[in-house]
């Protein structure tokens, strides 16, 4: 009896703590949800914000046209009202009007009639005639910073006699990649957009007024593309002109070093001028000079979407690229389509910048593809890449920042410690990995990790997650610093794609919001917001952080096991640091069961997440 009284007791208790811990489950999930709610309406009031943001500067450039629409008919009625007085000085002082005057007034007076006679007679200079002058708009402080003036203009397509508005694709102002070095430059529009990023550019000036721009600010290098159009087309096609001669006189004498890039038409027309620079290169590669071929300029050509999205639709490249636009309003239309479908020939250098800016190339759209032709344009070549290798072959620095990083690995479950060591050996461009985990961590991360610089730390038993990781960052050396979850999966090409988001972001903190995750027990395959690709946000998953390594050391880890990501998240908001989130591939979130991702995210499939996630 005593015994099925004690079994009648030990259940009772189990079935007291199931419930307990069953409405503390409720408690937990109910507190997601209501995050989740407020996540998705900050979104919601982030876009609604961006929206309303780009309807007034449509308003403030709209009364920005109206007043000097106002300021040129003003000017206009100004200038008639001169040629009305003008015209009437000019009739007082004509001899016929003069000798009428005199008549009029000495016909009573014969002497008065003979003095106003002869004075009518004699010559009078007449006024002179009024001039039209330019009509100024209203004055704005120049803004030097790149892509200031290279805004989108043309926001109207036409597609089979339907006509769309597109909200133009807002060309970035900077900062550059090298602040510290000046090049004064010659390109066409393209090139000059590729270029414009990399130095503190000087542009505009000719072959009449270079002497008095360039002094402005003394260029440590001259680039002179082989360019087509513009004001130095006859100084450099044929006989080198006098002003071309007079240009690299002037850089000789300061001893600017001087560069020549064929980028296109029959290099014979330019190979008398190309002689008279100290260096050449060509993007043909029939050409025996040094190559510098055209590469992608993340600033400009990365998959940071139009505000109004793509169009349904799979477009030729006649119908995405009419001849009329400039190359600000064709960064547009690259981001406009679902896919592009290219002919046979198309230049490799446009295809790679259709795929730097997400677009499918194709009969159809595959974002799976299009991201794969994506990593693969950025690995053919950045702008910044070509430099480079310009600056290396001329003898100038190319100081610019790296993209070196540091991993961080909490280890609290020895037994994740070969699983999260994989991880980390499957990526590139780690320099450094910073383990805080079991004793045996050191050895196997030297064994697995063999190239790369190891610091190791054991954790003490009371310390949280969020404690670890605050030691590990003090020990940080890399420029970024990535936070890896010894749970989860990451494919080869992660961190290269996290990273690659920092080169067109300005953001401090890049991760995932939109991301694959894995439930082992019900063996399902999620997907949570699929929709928060390429763009800020107020948070990102703590699994995928990649950060800047000073900012995230004013921050800080909170002292927390579970959710040390979501108080860096909110103090992130708080002081107004930027969080941007990235692609949704390349990474698998691994739990047992997770009511709260149940709950918010779209179920793909029960099987593996790793082909969804890992291409």
């Amino acid at each position: 009896m005593s015994i099925e009284l004690e079994s009648t007791r030990k259940a009772l208790r189990e079935a007291v703590s199931q419930a307990g811990r069953a409405a503390e489950l409720a408690r937990l999930l109910d507190a997601a949800q209501a995050k989740l709610a407020a996540a998705e309406q900050s979104v919601e009031e982030a876009k609604a914000l961006a929206e309303q943001l780009s309807e007034a500067e449509e308003r403030l450039a709209a009364e920005q046209a109206a007043a000097d629409r106002l300021r040129k008919e003003l000017a206009e009625q100004s200038f008639q009202a001169e040629v009305a007085n003008w015209k009437l000085s000019s009739i007082k002082v004509a001899r016929w009007s003069r000798l009428g005057d005199a008549i009029r007034t000495g016909k009573s007076n014969p002497v008065r009639l003979a003095k106003g006679l002869k004075g009518a007679a004699k010559p009078v200079k007449r006024p002179i005639a009024p001039k039209r002058k330019p009509v100024a708009s209203a004055a704005k402080p120049k803004d030097e910073r790149p892509g200031a003036a290279f805004q989108a203009t043309t926001t109207t397509r036409t597609l089979g006699g339907a006509s769309f508005k597109l909200k133009p694709f807002r060309v970035p102002t900077g900062p550059n990649t090298r602040p510290h070095l000046t090049a004064a430059v010659i390109a066409d529009p393209h090139a000059e957009a590729l270029l414009r990023y990399e130095w503190r550019q000087t542009t505009g000036f000719t072959p009449r007024d270079f002497a008095r721009v360039l002094p402005i600010e003394v260029p440590h290098l001259l680039v002179v593309e082989s360019v087509a159009q513009g004001p130095w087309v006859e100084e450099i096609t044929g006989e080198p002109g006098e002003g071309l001669k007079a240009l690299l006189a002037w850089c000789a004498e300061r001893g600017i070093r001087t560069v020549f890039w064929h980028t296109g038409g029959d290099v014979s027309a330019y190979a008398a001028a190309a002689e008279l620079f100290e260096h050449r290169f060509t993007a043909d590669l029939s050409v025996a000079w040094p190559r510098l071929q055209f590469g992608v300029q993340p600033r400009v050509h990365n998959p940071l979407p139009l505000a109004g999205g793509r169009i349904d639709r799979v477009l030729t490249l006649d119908q995405l690229l009419p001849s009329h636009l400039g190359y600000p309003d064709i960064l547009t239309s690259y981001r406009w389509p679902a896919a592009a479908d290219c002919p046979p020939g198309t230049p490799q250098w446009r295809l790679a910048e259709l795929a730097a800016c997400g677009t499918s190339i194709g009969t159809e759209s595959d974002s799976r593809r299009a991201h794969v032709a994506m990593r693969r344009a950025y690995s053919m070549g950045t702008m910044s890449e070509r430099i480079d290798e310009m600056l290396a072959a001329i003898g100038l620095p190319s100081a610019r920042p790296t993209l070196n990083t540091s991993v961080l690995l909490a280890v609290l479950d020895p037994y994740l410690l070969e699983h999260a060591l994989a991880q980390v050996a499957k990526q590139s461009g780690v320099d450094q990995v910073i383990v805080i985990g079991p004793p045996e961590a050191e050895l196997r991360a030297r064994d697995v990790l063999p190239d790369v610089e190891i610091i190791c730390r054991r954790p003490s038993v009371e310390m949280t997650e969020g404690a670890l990781l605050n030691v590990g960052l003090d020990l940080c050396e890399a420029d970024l610093v990535a936070v890896m979850d010894p749970r989860d999966v990451y494919g080869p090409h992660y961190l290269s794609d996290l990273r690659r988001a920092f080169l067109f972001s300005t953001a401090d903190i890049i991760g995932k919001a939109a991301f694959y995750a894995h439930l082992r027990k019900p063996q399902a395959t999620l997907l949570k917001q699929p929709d928060a690709e390429y763009t800020y946000l107020p948070e990102v998953t703590g699994g995928t952080l990649l950060a800047r390594r000073n900012a995230l050391r004013e921050l800080r880890f909170a002292d927390l096991t579970e959710g040390w990501d979501e108080v860096l998240m909110r103090q992130c908001r708080t002081d107004g640091i930027k969080v941007f989130s990235a692609d949704r591939f390349g990474y698998v979130r691994v739990r047992d069961e997770d009511r709260w991702l149940l709950g918010a995210a779209h179920l793909v499939e029960y099987g593996s997440a790793e082909p969804h996630a890992l291409i």
